[in-house]
């Protein structure tokens, strides 16, 4: 073979291999970035990390609440402020069992949580009709208002009937509020509400490598978050149980669901706070930020908001401005942020 010949076939070797380099190349970038294996997620700073539980749902009146003896009990806890109430006055005490038989079989009249109460004729205290327990008086509420809007007429009358039915059952006589005035209060409550509510997002878009569903897991495993209760949804949870996550993270479902997640590609999450929800003493938006901010680094990704356009860190520090007037502004009205009152009217 002559040197020319040599020199050709040479150059030749080289191009193909540049080739099939470049493909390569072009074929990693497509791959969804993956887990390290054998990596135990880090720590928190506060080196606690948080018990992995299923989310609470929101669309209810009950709250978990201790009783002396340690049981867990719940209690709706209807309040004046954000519930329409009717009392039920008895002229004997009514058994739990016979209560619970009289309760209506849906929780809702229209949009709005129902609920029935009954006092306890030893504790004293309000809750929901248990099967041991005797009852001197009981009263019904629905909530005057949620994100669904306003009590409305049609509603109150549902309400209404309800409560009606359930106090003929047990032997009651009903007292109801006058449906105008709840009516109007329910209007007032909604107009604060509507304006005061807040939630939060922040989109992280991928700037080149796609992701896979456990490589996004891996990573946000390190700031506390654990698999949610919805295919895609992470979710960082409150300190104490029962209550709602501080944060979520929340990707495509279908990712999630995928036979091979491992070549499922996601170009985006969503870093999500419920303002009313979360207690304004755990301070989430700072530790939204820093997630967001350290999640965007790890995932060399682009901070955005929903659409799409870029949040300057001129923003960010305007969003915490208004948070604290918000925050302010619901502690006025007894509603603070967190407070079972807040977390039933922003649902």
């Amino acid at each position: 073979m002559s040197s020319l010949q040599l020199g050709l076939a040479i150059a030749g070797a080289l191009v193909l291999a540049g080739i099939v380099a470049h493909g390569a190349w072009q074929a990693r970038r497509r791959t969804p970035r993956q887990p390290m294996m054998d990596q135990t997620p880090a720590a928190p700073e506060d080196g606690v990390v948080p018990d992995a539980r299923v989310e609470p749902t929101l669309d209810d009146l009950s709250a978990v609440a201790p009783t002396p003896t340690g049981e867990s009990v719940r209690r709706v806890q209807l309040d004046p402020l954000i519930d329409s109430i009717a009392t039920i006055e008895l002229d004997a005490p009514v058994s739990g069992a016979a209560a619970i038989a009289a309760l209506p079989s849906t929780r809702r009249a229209g949009s709005k949580p129902f609920a029935i109460e009954g006092l306890d004729v030893e504790a004293g205290l309000w809750e929901l009709p248990r099967p041991e327990r005797r009852y001197s008086a009981f009263q019904a509420g629905v909530q005057l208002a949620n994100r669904a809007g306003a009590l409305n007429e049609i509603e109150f009358s549902e309400f209404a009937a309800k409560a009606q039915q359930f106090a003929d059952a047990v032997g009651g006589a009903l007292s109801l509020p006058e449906m105008l005035e709840e009516v109007g209060r329910a209007r007032e409550l909604d107009r604060f509400a509507s304006a005061h509510d807040a939630q939060l997002g922040f989109t992280l878009r991928a700037r080149s490598a796609a992701w896979s569903p456990g490589f996004i897991q891996q990573h946000a495993a390190r700031f506390g978050f654990v698999a949610g209760a919805v295919p895609g949804r992470l979710v960082l949870p409150a300190p104490q149980p029962g209550l709602p996550p501080t944060l979520t993270l929340a990707f495509d479902p279908q990712a999630a669901l995928s036979d091979d997640p491992h070549l499922s590609a996601v170009r985006q999450v969503v870093l999500s706070l419920d303002v009313p929800q979360v207690d304004r003493a755990l301070q989430p938006y700072a530790r939204m930020r820093e997630i967001a901010v350290a999640l965007t680094e790890v995932f060399d990704a682009v901070l955005t908001d929903d659409n799409g356009d870029p949040i300057p860190q001129q923003a960010l520090d305007a969003i915490a401005q208004d948070l604290e007037q918000l925050y302010d502004a619901l502690e006025a009205r007894d509603l603070g942020a967190g407070s079972p009152q807040a977390r039933r009217l922003f649902t």
